[in-house]
């Protein structure tokens, strides 16, 4: 049976005392109170409304709270700064979020690092500190609900529920019909993030400036240098993609005031955005080469940057282009988007390289170490035409794994090697695959993960008038967080399971479990105890929310069945 009882957590009254007495439920929701009359006062025009709100949020202990939470909980968050100095206990993030204040605050330089690109060059990052980390993570909150309003309709990359699919199924809109255009303006701009111009941002984005200005001309260290930082936004901050997505804004919006709403339209001309990548459609090749490029040059002029002569084109539909790893092309007049030659050469250049590292792995450990990375892969490209591109990975991966075997067994016949390291399952043969041992001593088949058996799923485009800050479309946004959690979980049955049973929500603090917010499973009765590892037996709390329960004591028990989710 399962018990029909909520959690046993007391409630949180007065000023919290530590960091697991911060009740996250209150925390959240007045931060979003205030970012939702933000956002308000922003689309009625209320400037000095907006910066009033800003300061009042930016100052307030739920914004620190939060800030603090964002820097220590995700990808980031064991990489230190030039300081040396990770909050990775509750006390270091308690005294961190009752220190985080504007009042002498003064940034310390950037540790600088490298990462390679997929064309053979380097990309340069800066790491800020924790304290600036979760600084630039308090001032985004207080501007994201600005940036939101403001973009472009057609701006996809690093905005909230919006995705690269979300891009691609805005170009089949504007591309698919038969009357649709026909020329495309393939565009890429020269080191965005380092050429921005640091007097336009400091006059347009609608923030604290003087603290704006102290980010910006911090510096970074690069062996042991201090250099100055004189353009541009560092890759690494928080808050950088969302300051390069405002210095971006009304690429968009401006190029139709400037043509005419009328005229834009009669001339075909779309334009689609993710991050500094974009594309814009028309009609006529020399309208896009005259009119349409110099104006974008002119408008990326004023903040500092340029297009990038080797990466920018104008070409034909029948031709095809590139963009966001896929090839979007017209045959015979019908719009096919694949996956890339260049994606799809990079990808399998990634897995033969953990393969080739890893010969004298067991074959499971190298299976666990595939499969993650072939998951995402296919569902990165499982709205677009793909069933080709995977089979052929398919079958390069499969040569790849023979070799990989046949290394590891030089004196064995190939029959012997083929019954040792593949198998038959269903009605497919040569699965890579193997049984290995659990913890409870029962035996487990591991297989690599079947790219050709990843169903082709259309996506669903989010609306480009879509604000997450608008209490309007507070509907629209549970439905698109609850469709990617759906999708990002539908292989993982059981977690799917308990997400569905909970509605969604962690049942400490009834807050959305989502994407960024990640999750925990946590055993009722824990498995040192006796706990069973079935689903009547587990839920899913927030990471934090797990930590608190476990500082304070508390207990968790399982809703009953309400319906269905």
């Amino acid at each position: 049976m399962i018990e029909h009882s909520q959690m046993a957590v007391p409630a949180l009254s007065g000023t919290p005392q530590q960091w697991h007495d911060i009740d996250w439920c209150r925390v959240q929701r007045n931060v979003r109170a205030m970012q939702v009359r933000i956002a308000k006062a922003c689309r009625e025009g209320k400037w000095r409304r907006v910066k009033a709100l800003q300061r009042m949020l930016t100052r307030s202990r739920s914004a620190r709270y939060l800030a603090v939470r964002r820097v220590t909980e995700n990808q980031g968050k064991r990489t230190a700064g030039v300081d040396r100095v990770l909050w990775d206990t509750p006390d270091a993030k308690w005294k961190a979020a009752n220190v985080l204040k504007r009042h002498g605050y003064k940034p310390r330089p950037l540790r600088r690092v490298f990462i390679p690109k997929s064309n053979g060059k380097e990309r340069p990052l800066g790491i800020p500190t924790m304290t600036d980390r979760a600084m630039q993570a308090l001032y985004l909150l207080a501007l994201a609900p600005i940036a939101e309003t403001k973009g472009d309709p057609n701006s996809y990359g690093f905005r909230i529920e919006r995705s690269t699919a979300d891009a691609m199924g805005q170009l089949f809109v504007c591309l698919s019909k038969k009357v649709s255009a026909q020329w495309i303006l393939e565009a890429d701009i020269q080191g965005c993030f380092d050429h921005i111009n640091h007097d336009w941002m400091l006059a347009h984005v609608p923030m604290d400036k003087a603290i704006l200005r102290k980010w910006l001309k911090a510096g970074v260290i690069h062996k042991g240098q201090l250099q100055a930082t004189d353009a541009g936004t560092p890759q690494g901050g928080i808050i950088s993609p969302t300051l390069a997505n405002m210095a971006l804004d009304g690429l968009e919006t401006q190029l139709k005031q400037y043509l005419g709403v009328t005229r834009a339209r009669k001339l075909k001309i779309n334009v689609v955005r993710y991050a500094d990548d974009f594309v814009i459609t028309g009609d006529s090749k020399e309208v896009l080469e005259s009119e349409i490029r110099p104006w974008v040059e002119q408008f990326l002029a004023v903040r500092g940057l340029q297009l990038s002569p080797e990466k920018t084109h104008i070409v034909h539909t029948d031709q095809g282009f590139d963009f966001l790893g896929w090839n979007f092309r017209k045959y015979d007049g019908k719009l096919l988007i694949k996956p890339s030659k260049k994606n799809v050469k990079a990808f399998y250049h990634k897995v033969k390289e953990v393969i080739d590292a890893n010969k004298m792995a067991k074959q499971e450990y190298l299976i666990r170490l595939l499969n993650p990375i072939l998951k995402g892969w296919a569902l990165y490209h499982q709205p677009v035409v793909a069933k080709q591109a995977y089979s052929r990975m398919d079958n390069l991966l499969f040569y790849a794994l023979w070799r990989w075997a046949k290394r590891r067994h030089p004196n064995k016949s190939l029959q012997w090697i083929g019954k040792k390291y593949f198998r038959t399952q269903g009605s497919r043969s040569w699965v890579f695959a193997t049984t290995m041992l659990e913890e409870n001593g029962t035996k487990k088949e591991v297989a690599l993960y079947s790219l050709a058996s990843t169903p082709i799923e259309r996506h669903r485009k989010v609306s480009g008038e879509y604000n997450p800050f608008d209490p309007s479309m507070e509907e629209m946004g549970e439905k698109l967080r609850t469709a990617q959690m759906l999708k990002k979980l539908k292989y993982r049955k059981q977690i799917l399971s308990l997400y569905q049973s909970q509605k969604g929500l962690c049942l400490m603090c009834k807050q959305p479990i989502t994407k960024e917010t990640g999750w925990h499973d946590h055993h009722i009765i824990h498995r040192t105890h006796g706990g069973r590892d079935t689903l009547d037996n587990r839920v899913l709390l927030h990471p934090i929310c797990h930590q608190q329960l476990h500082s304070r004591g508390l207990t968790v028990n399982k809703p009953a069945p309400q319906g269905a989710f």
